[in-house]
């Protein structure tokens, strides 16, 4: 008797037909199916290890006498200090479909894994596919060969199995059927090398360049042209300088992704409850958390040896630029880092003081452009920036909230506005944005004697009406529920925003 699917790669949805026939040579022999990586993209230990240290620190301390115990103690311990939510794991949607058919066919289904038998149950409590668990049971760590000891001892040589890592090997080498779930390259690999191929495959994965361009934000990265502002307003023409800058972009970049997938992995559970944040890589299970912990270290570190290594490069190519603070930039650098970590941590879920944080932020680009380059900040741009950046935080929150009213819900991120409190963010927000202007107003005002920046200072009043309709036209959209909630991607993606954008660069350069 030939199978009947052979070679299968389950891209889309099964289709009616698809769901409609059992394969009878594997009719009636129980198909055994792991967790992590398979039918659930993440691993489910690494994210209760997350949800651990955001909820019990102090619990971290705990590690070594847990690890000595062994990694099924290890388990038991983590699983039983936390409870990770099982609704909303990142479940391969094409794998839970195949089951769901496979069960409606009568067929037995046990969910076989590593995790301990705790989390196990309730994944299996909360699906309703299984026959039964076999699972790590605090003593016993369910994986390789003891997961095949497992199999031999209840079902003789008569099961199926989907798996996906290199310790399925021994499993996938002594079944009927072996298919395999989003598979490990070391696990492809291996199957290779013993002439086996599976019937199935079940991918349901985002490829890695997106993944990770996705997870480090680099459109997020447009923040960091602040860095640049103090030259270009003080019309610098430094190439010198101009490097500078330029190294300080690239480190404060390569900051401030790491600083995302800090946060992106602290709010693993709060992203995988939200509408869009679910799709964010990490909390997808698209990407690795250890993966990002690598990541983490490496951007962290390329980004200190460029701020360490700027001012020698400024020095060395321009010795009458030569910093005056060699290491302000660093300094600066820190304060956000430390900031960011604390907003991450603690500070975004403290209502106000968060976007008085985030706002602060944008500010410290600034301050960190002037220490990079040695051109000191006005108190013009420093008070401009103050208001400015805090509507844009306001509007930030607002736009969430205006959201989850129109869908009907509720707050669930844990940062502590309410529903009800969306009237007196509007008002803070439209005030911050008009004090704004009315700091630019000024600042052009007090420009009729600085010919040596600008020979026209008149034609830089035309700044302001642009100025007042993108920040009012920002919170018209917001108030309609029209705006992404991050205004920076609406920044560089609304048409209308860059060709107002162009606009202004126009007025300056008729200025000059």
């Amino acid at each position: 008797m030939t199978k009947i699917m052979t070679d299968t790669t389950i891209d889309s949805p099964l289709t009616q037909a698809e769901t409609l026939f059992q394969d009878p040579l594997t009719a009636g022999i129980p198909l055994c199916v792991d967790l992590d990586g398979t039918l659930v993209k993440s691993d489910t230990l690494l994210d209760s290890v997350i949800v651990l240290t955001r909820q019990h620190p102090e619990a971290l301390l705990k590690f070594p006498k847990w690890l000595g115990g062994g990694k099924a103690a290890f388990k038991k311990n983590i699983t039983s200090t936390v409870q990770l939510d099982v609704v909303h794991l990142p479940y391969n949607r094409h794998l839970l479909q195949y089951l769901e058919q496979q069960r409606a066919t009568g067929r037995e289904i046990y969910l076989a894994t590593g995790a301990d038998a705790t989390l196990a149950q309730r994944v299996a409590d909360h699906l309703g596919l299984f026959s039964g668990v076999l699972a790590s049971d605090g003593t016993m760590n369910l994986i390789g060969k003891n997961k095949l000891a497992a199999f031999q001892q209840r079902f003789g040589s008569k099961f199926c199995y989907i798996g996906n890592a290199h310790p399925d090997v021994p499993l996938l080498s002594n079944c009927h059927q072996p298919m395999v779930a989003n598979p490990h390259r070391s696990l492809s690999s291996a199957l290779r090398s013993a002439k086996i191929t599976p019937s199935m495959t079940f991918t349901d994965q985002a490829s890695s360049l997106k993944a990770w361009l996705k997870a480090i934000r680099l459109h997020q990265w447009a923040k960091n042209t602040l860095i640049f502002l103090p030259l270009i307003l003080a019309h610098t023409r430094s190439a010198a300088l101009f490097l500078g800058a330029a190294i300080a972009f690239l480190s404060f970049g390569l900051c401030a992704s790491a600083t995302y997938i800090v946060n992106d992995l602290l709010d693993l559970e709060a992203d995988r409850k939200h509408i869009s944040k679910r799709r964010r890589p990490f909390a997808a299970g698209d990407l690795s958390p250890l993966a990002g912990a690598v990541v983490i270290f490496l951007f962290l570190l390329t980004s200190l040896v460029l701020a360490i290594a700027l001012p020698h490069i400024v020095a060395g190519m321009s010795p009458h630029d030569a910093l005056k603070y060699p290491y302000k930039f660093l300094e600066w650098m820190g304060v956000y880092l430390v900031s960011t970590l604390a907003y991450s941590l603690y500070l975004k879920r403290r209502v106000l003081l968060d976007v008085i944080v985030l706002s602060g932020l944008y500010t410290v680009r600034i301050l960190a452009g002037s220490a990079a380059t040695g051109v000191l900040v006005s108190t013009w741009l420093g008070a401009f920036s103050i208001f400015f950046f805090l509507s844009l935080a306001f509007v930030k929150r607002f736009a969430e909230l205006e959201n989850l009213i129109q869908r009907n819900a509720s707050p669930s991120n844990g940062r502590g506005y309410r529903t009800t409190d969306i009237e007196q963010l509007r008002s803070f927000g439209t005030a911050s944005a008009y004090a704004s202007v009315v700091v630019l107003t000024l600042y052009i005002s007090n420009l009729a004697d600085s010919a040596h920046l600008y020979s026209h200072t008149t034609r830089l009043w035309l700044l302001v009406p642009i100025l007042l309709l993108w920040l009012s036209r920002l919170w018209l959209l917001a108030s309609r529920g029209d705006l992404h909630e991050d205004p920076v991607v609406y920044a560089i993606t609304d048409r209308r925003s860059l060709a107002l954008g162009v606009l202004v660069l126009v007025v300056v350069l008729l200025a000059l």
